[in-house]
């Protein structure tokens, strides 16, 4: 562009700057130009020479707008001085002459057909990289597991089934009830992960106890890449803008005051996060909560909320308030009957209160499911694998089937032993059966009994000979030091060096050489104690992890004993590595003190004994011992092992077990001279009687409906392969391009991404400004808690392709094609065209459109040569064509390329009746079809909730609606000449 192209007057649009209207030409030197955007009220300057701007020329025909915002019609185009003169009329066929300084500045050129004409021209791959991304996110919404897949989890089928039953729900309401290590927290964050990703909830409120607001809080970002934000009292003051220093608390109100314009901290973000304890002791915030839109709740530990026929506590009573007021309710408890029936009535009546209202009624009702459950298991039992098949080996079923079913549903499962097979017969017959089962779809339940690809737990006792001096002497400190000795070793000095455990445990690491070792110990202070000493003294390559760190410096500790190759070989954490990391990576666990809690002791156990734990978990224990002085540490071992079995399996009944003898057991492990093997017969029986009630009460009925295997093995199978597709890596190495993100190899499969100097969008979505490093392996994310699994679902690729596709990236291009079938100089126009539904996300009809989007390659003869020459095809041979070249060709053909446009419009025009048709089919067919099995299941299943059905029926009026008016909308315009 040269210096007599810019005229005082002239109008510009800015190639980077889009957004900022239409441009004027204010002042022009013989290197500068300025230009004011009005619209925006900036200036900028630009270098002549390489000014990233175009020329906003109208032809005839088109539509303008006046500054007075008159529309008019271009009629006749004139050049004065360099400037242009528009003829037009308005609507009332009046004439008008407009000056081009004189047109509207409030012009948005984002349409292809305009950018392409105002000579906003992209490069020819950011065509390519535009079209792909739309069939990519269309793929990828149309899958079944979308919303599952993408967080940093094992696929485990039984929580992949309940994640996906539950989260296709309307406003699910649901206790999720696995036991102790079989992931309820995933299986929650993984429902909400889902309902928020397909729109059908926006907001949602987490109530949790308060030792586990940070585990939350970073179990929901590390996993789900979901940001809560934690709300406290302080938190909620500052919002409130109370915590300034001249604020007061009583005041006289301004005449204008309006309580409306109070700040409700609960609606200051769309996740929140807070205590139990801060809901119930402060009745205010209680009140706000409640005032708060949710379509979710979460209450972690339901177990803990008391309710009797008499009262209620207030801990029940808040979250009860907010339950009537949440759409969704999801309740988490691994005790769900082991606190008394009474109990789990209380929790379902959190559920639905009008379901669950009489007591008495629902105890009955649980006793007559009892004959369903035996007869379910009789049924699963029958399956001759290659057996020709009949209806005869389930005869004698019949009868009671047809107790629980209609005479045609078992008509239907005996002509499809005989014409199909047996096993399919009776797998339909389970399953409606199972649909059928009282509680089966608002409790949810998988015990270890039912779940296989735990690890086997071994015990490694090891006895410490402690001199009688030393055994007596700690025998006269609090238990709390007993347990914790070092207190008792640091009166000498440096505890580490007087305490035998620690000589013991050097041993230990250096025979376990090669083996990845995680060391728990209670206190923060005892963790980096013996780190510094093994590494320093001993040359023990080793990191620690403990409360006092930031969650940056945990993950890079974390990361370093993950690393396979040259990471630590022991990590030494307090507690709190106990809570929310899983190390299944390491086989071996040192145990340097033992808590005296059953619950906490499982929860170091479990983070090696996890599903997926490739080898034996081998617990590693030192206690002391002197035969007259038994030692604390001791007693409490052999009551864990030989009292509740709680080291070499997982102890379901290990809290109730302690509750009922903590008076006894707690006085015999503070008197070193004590003997605790008679309480250990006592205890064990009591354990024996425990587990063989829970043994006795185990659901089968229920547990079957929490995880079909059949449906949950797909859902894995298919996750799987996706895992296994290098299409995302491709894809957004050249989106990053496109972008200028900086990137670099970390390994194969891993990348660090940082943002570059020069990208087109600042900030990035999803990128931080510190940087990520990714990984594009499943695995390698679980065991490295300092990259990000990057996903379909991840945000980083989410916001790449919402920034491509749902802006003007790329919607318009010019590039030439060297094809000796053309004729030099021929022109072809490629449009692509979507089917538009500017419908709520929650209906995500995305799922029912087969063709995301109609692609069209035209001549000016009429000729589509789309068939022939495939988008990939193509973009493989296309040059591409300077951007002044472009405009310039684009200028001088703009007739005819308008002329080819209107065509495609007219060619694809037909095919938006039969791309409606079929989406309205299979919305009708897949919602009308849940429509009628929920109908049919609510005579005989009361817990099938009237305002499910009511939502489908909505939904399904709506998406008729929907698609009843898309249109078809050109996406992106690439203008391809023959050379």
């Amino acid at each position: 562009m040269s210096q007599q192209d810019f005229t005082l007057g002239q109008r510009y649009v800015s190639d980077t700057e889009p957004e900022l209207g239409l441009g004027v030409v204010l002042q022009v030197s013989t290197t500068t130009a300025e230009i004011g955007f009005p619209a925006a009220g900036e200036r900028r300057t630009y270098s002549i020479k390489q000014a990233p701007l175009s020329r906003v020329r109208y032809n005839i025909g088109e539509k303008i707008k006046h500054q007075d915002g008159q529309a008019l019609t271009i009629t006749h185009v004139m050049e004065q001085s360099g400037c242009l003169l528009y003829e037009a009329v308005d609507a009332d066929d009046q004439t008008r002459a407009v000056p081009e300084f004189e047109l509207d500045s409030f012009v948005q050129f984002s349409k292809p057909r305009e950018r392409l004409f105002s000579g906003q021209i992209d490069k020819s791959n950011h065509f390519s990289l535009r079209y792909r991304s739309r069939v990519l996110r269309h793929h990828s919404e149309q899958r079944s597991g979308f919303g599952l897949g993408g967080a940093r989890v094992s696929l485990l089928p039984h929580q992949l089934y309940i994640a996906s039953q539950v989260a296709s729900r309307y406003a699910p309401r649901v206790l999720l009830a696995d036991e102790v290590g079989l992931g309820k927290t995933i299986e929650a964050g993984l429902i909400l992960h889902r309902q928020l990703l397909t729109g059908r909830a926006h907001r949602a409120l987490v109530i949790v106890p308060d030792t586990l607001m940070h585990q939350w809080l970073v179990e929901m970002l590390r996993r789900f890449n979901l940001s809560f934000t934690l709300l406290d009292e302080a938190r909620c003051q500052s919002l409130e803008g109370k915590d300034c220093d001249d604020f007061v608390d009583e005041f006289d109100e301004p005449e204008d005051f309006n309580p409306e314009d109070i700040i409700n901290p609960f609606e200051s973000a769309q996740l929140v996060l807070c205590s139990l304890s801060f809901i119930t002791d402060n009745p205010e915030r209680l009140e706000q909560a409640s005032a708060a839109d949710w379509d979710l709740l979460l209450v972690d530990e339901a177990h803990h909320l008391e309710w009797n026929r008499e009262q209620a506590s207030l801990e029940y009573q808040a979250i009860e308030q907010l339950a009537r007021v949440a759409r969704g309710l999801l309740l988490l408890t691994a005790t769900p009957e082991q606190l008394g029936v009474e109990s789990h009535f209380a929790r379902l009546r959190l559920l639905d209160p009008d379901r669950y209202y009489d007591l008495e009624a629902f105890i009955a009702e649980q006793k007559s499911y009892q004959p369903l459950s035996e007869l379910v298991e009789h049924l699963n039992s029958v399956r001759p694998e290659d057996a020709e098949v009949t209806g005869d080996l389930f005869d004698a079923q019949i009868n009671e089937l047809a107790e629980y079913l209609d005479q045609a549903s078992i008509d239907r499962a005996l002509a499809q032993a005989k014409t199909q097979s047996l096993q399919l017969a009776i797998d339909q017959l389970v399953e409606v059966l199972l649909d059928r089962h009282g509680t089966g779809r608002v409790l949810l339940r998988n015990t270890r009994h039912g779940i296989s690809g735990f690890p086997e737990r071994i015990l490694h006792l090891n006895p410490i000979e402690l001199a009688d001096d030393d055994a007596k002497a700690l025998g006269q400190y609090p238990l709390e030091v007993q347990l914790k000795p070092e207190g008792y070793w640091a009166e000498q000095g440096d505890w580490w060096l007087f305490d035998p455990r620690v000589e013991w445990l050097k041993s230990l690491i250096k025979a376990k050489r090669g083996h990845k070792i995680l060391v728990i110990c209670a206190d923060g202070d005892t963790a980096q104690s013996l780190e510094l000493y093994l590494r320093l003294r001993h040359g023990i390559a080793s990191t620690v992890f403990h409360e006092g760190m930031n969650l940056i410096n945990r993950d890079r500790a974390a990361a370093y004993f993950a690393d396979m190759e040259e990471g630590a070989q022991v990590l030494i954490a307090s507690e709190i590595g106990s809570e929310g990391r899983n190390f299944q990576f390491s086989q071996d666990l040192v145990l340097f003190d033992l808590p005296l809690n059953p619950d906490l002791l499982e929860q170091r156990i479990g983070r090696l004994d996890r599903i997926g734990q490739a080898g034996s978990v081998n617990i590693h224990l030192p206690v002391y011992h002197n035969a007259a002085a038994p030692q604390a540490q001791a007693k409490l071992a052999d009551w864990y092992h030989h009292g509740i079995n709680a080291f070499e399996h997982t102890c379901a009944i290990g809290q109730s077990a302690f509750t009922a003898f903590a008076d006894k057991l707690v006085p015999l492990l503070a008197d070193c001279g004590a003997d605790i093997n008679p309480l250990l017969k006592e205890t064990a029986d009591y354990a024996q009687t425990l587990n063989d009630e829970l043994q006795a009460g185990r659901d089968k009925l229920l547990e079957l409906n929490s995880c079909r295997p059949g449906p949950a093995q797909a859902m894995v199978d298919a996750l799987e392969a996706l895992d296994e597709d290098d299409t995302l890596p491709e894809y957004l190495m050249r989106a990053l391009d496109s972008f200028n993100v900086d990137y670099e190899r970390h390994s194969d499969i891993s990348w660090v991404l940082h943002p570059g100097e020069h990208m087109r969008v600042d900030p990035y979505p999803g990128l931080p400004e510190s940087g990520l490093t990714v990984t594009f392996d499943r695995d390698v994310a679980l065991s490295r808690d300092d990259m990000s699994f990057l996903s379909w679902e991840h945000p980083l690729v989410r916001g790449t392709l919402e920034l491509i596709a749902d802006t003007e990236f790329g919607n318009t291009a010019v590039a030439t094609l060297k094809l000796p079938p053309l004729k030099p100089g021929t022109m072809l126009v490629e449009a692509v065209y979507c089917l538009y539904t500017p419908a709520p996300a929650s209906l995500q009809l995305s799922r029912y459109i087969s063709q995301p989007v109609m692609r069209v390659l035209m001549d000016t003869n009429g000729k589509d040569f789309a068939q022939v020459l495939g988008a990939d095809k193509l973009n493989q041979i296309l040059q591409k064509v300077a951007r002044p070249t472009a405009q310039e060709l684009v200028r001088h053909s703009r007739e005819q390329i308008g002329a080819v446009l209107d065509n495609t419009e007219l060619a694809v025009a037909p095919l938006r009746a039969g791309q409606v048709a079929e989406a309205k089919h299979k919305v009708s067919e897949d919602i009308g079809r849940e429509i009628e099995r929920l109908q049919d299941l609510a005579k005989v299943n009361p817990n099938i909730r009237s305002e499910e059905i009511d939502y489908l029926s909505d939904r399904l009026a709506q998406s008729l609606e929907y698609l009843d008016n898309a249109s078809l909308k050109l996406d992106a315009a690439r203008v391809i000449v023959a050379v």
